[in-house]
């Protein structure tokens, strides 16, 4: 059976996703909130039950139908364990299926924003979505059942109230809103708190994961004290900011706790005075002070929901925000070429022929990748694949037929081989092939379960060059008809970087490869040399022929092997 999709969420405001959210599982939310309406009215029993044994049972002496009453009581307690089992199964199921639609409607935009998630989104803000927003989010939706149900029990204690004594009821009916009222600035605060504390900590969070993953490099430069300093302070604020959201925090939980009890207690003292004055029965007060009591389970679901639903709305808000960001690459609708074709980027000048292994040399890198960038469609620009535009092809067809590797791509934790196969068809033979191409054997012999081996997250139990090799098994395993490689044996030593540059040219032979690079060892392998100055191509040729004709590449080449020599 095919897998229903998650939907499509209403990011208009942080109130209409939650909304949807109710509205995607209907029928479930309507039991949530019959079940959690009849549990809280069904706690009005009891009482009820019992004044009916008192005055008809004790009162009189009729054991008979004291005994009734009270089995009444009983029936009564067992009818609304099982509601409360059914109510908080159902609510379990709603709140879990909120946190799981929520994940997929992140995920899925996630995966279609692609390269313009990191240049809008902090990679904390990210992650705190994921460990802190959704579960908020889903435990909001409480309001949905006994949020419901406290509504409709507030109800049933009034009318069952005016039965007995109409000051009763009205303080009730006044009584109660004005509580929940009591809050609502609270709240508002909450939200303006807890909303600045929210960004504070994707912003640390983001902060985190820069000086883990960059530890080695700043103990390198001498910089782990200016960071750790940096750190502190962030802390620091961030605990201000927590410190802020919780006394809020502590004055909405006291007033939760407090105030059904206190307004318990101005009911209790009411009921004794009309008892001693005999207006009403002993029955009729031991039944009033029931429903008061009762009533603070539904008192506490509607203060405490209400504490929730403010925090919902904080997290729904950081939700929407990151749907609400569109892909900056819009796709076309036309198909690619039937077949290889020419790659060309009239801002550099550069042509790619099809087919071939093509280095661009720079003696500014950044050059170099901003070409590759544009020949992938990673940011605006004016290429054409076989003389149609770039950008107006569909761009899903440009994601399979072109791939761009950079240095920095994220490693996966999980076993090496779900590290390196980029989809399931790939079998053991094909990853070997591929980690052969990138002379990366040692690096799969060296670890103790070879392709088995478990990597840590981003690959921190490997060197930089282990990593960079595997990365590249894991672009030429890909085997799209053209790979775009930066830098791809940066960090190894030139003896490693001779071995890849002669066996990508083997394992790429008759696709198209282009190779953004400085290196002697892979401009003397490939088939055709782009030399770019101030990012425009100035000479093409093979490597031979460049070293005699372009004094300027001869004299960046020639730096390069004096780098490769020291390397």
């Amino acid at each position: 059976m095919a897998e229903v999709g998650p939907g499509t969420p209403d990011c208009r405001s942080a109130a209409r996703y939650l909304w949807w959210l109710v509205r995607s599982q209907p029928w479930r939310a309507a039991r949530g909130s019959l079940y959690g309406s009849v549990w809280m009215v069904s706690t009005m029993l009891p009482p009820y039950l019992s004044s009916r044994a008192i005055d008809n049972g004790l009162r009189t002496g009729d054991f008979a139908a004291l005994a009734g009453w009270t089995g009444a009581v009983l029936a009564a307690a067992l009818f609304n364990a099982l509601l409360g089992l059914m109510r908080h199964r159902t609510m379990t199921f709603v709140r879990v299926d909120a946190a799981l639609r929520t994940v997929r409607v992140v995920v899925r935009h996630v995966a279609r924003l692609g390269a313009t998630l990191s240049r809008r989104v902090s990679s904390g803000e990210v992650a705190h979505i994921g460990a802190a927003d959704i579960s908020t989010i889903s435990e909001c939706l409480t309001l949905v059942g006994p949020g419901v149900g406290a509504v409709f029990a507030f109800l049933a204690v009034s009318l069952l109230l005016l039965d007995v004594s109409a000051v009763l009821a009205l303080v009730v009916l006044i009584g109660v809103p004005l509580l929940a009222f009591a809050i609502v600035p609270l709240l508002k605060r909450l939200q303006r708190n807890e909303s600045g504390y929210r960004e504070r900590q994707g912003e640390l969070t983001s902060q985190i994961g820069d000086i883990v993953g960059g530890l080695r490099v700043l103990r390198g430069i001498g910089g782990s004290e200016q960071f750790s300093r940096r750190f502190h302070t962030s802390s620091r604020l961030l605990r201000e900011d927590g410190y802020r959201v919780g006394r809020v925090t502590s004055w909405v939980k006291a007033l939760t706790t407090g105030m059904p009890v206190v307004f318990l207690a101005v009911i209790t003292w009411l009921t004794a005075r009309m008892t001693a004055a005999g207006e009403i029965t002993i029955g009729e007060m031991v039944a009033v002070y029931g429903y008061v009591a009762a009533l603070v389970i539904p008192m506490f679901f509607l203060i405490e929901g209400s504490d929730q639903l403010a925090r919902g709305l904080v997290a729904a808000r950081r939700v929407t925000a990151l749907l609400r960001i569109e892909p900056e690459q819009t796709g076309g609708d036309r198909p690619g070429p039937d077949g290889p074709a020419n790659l060309a980027d009239p801002d550099s000048g550069l042509v790619v022929p099809p087919g071939v292994l093509l280095a661009v040399v720079s003696g500014a890198p950044a050059d170099s990748a901003a070409v590759l960038d544009r020949l992938g469609r990673y940011t605006d620009s004016a290429v054409t694949w076989d003389e149609v535009a770039l950008s107006g092809i569909r761009l899903e067809e440009v994601r399979e037929r072109i791939l761009l590797a950079r240095n920095e791509e994220h490693l996966f934790a999980g076993p090496v081989r779900e590290a390196i196969a980029t989809r399931a068809e790939h079998d053991d033979a094909a990853i070997t092939a591929a980690v052969r191409a990138a002379a990366a054997e040692d690096v799969v012999a060296g670890l103790p379960d070879g392709l088995d081996s478990l990597l840590e997250a981003r690959g921190a139990n490997l060197s930089g060059g282990q990593r960079q090799r595997l990365r590249l098994a894991r672009a030429l395993l890909a085997e799209p008809e053209v790979l775009l490689l930066v830098e791809p044996a940066s960090a190894v030593d030139a003896p490693t970087e001779a071995l890849i540059a002669a066996r990508l040219r083997e394992f790429r032979a008759g696709r198209t490869t282009v190779v953004a690079t400085t290196s002697p060892l892979q401009a003397g392998r490939a088939d055709l040399v782009a030399f770019l100055v101030e990012g425009r191509v100035v000479a093409t040729g093979t490597h031979a022929s460049l070293l005699e004709s372009e004094p300027r590449y001869r004299a960046l080449v020639y730096r390069g092997a004096e780098e490769e020599v020291a390397r």
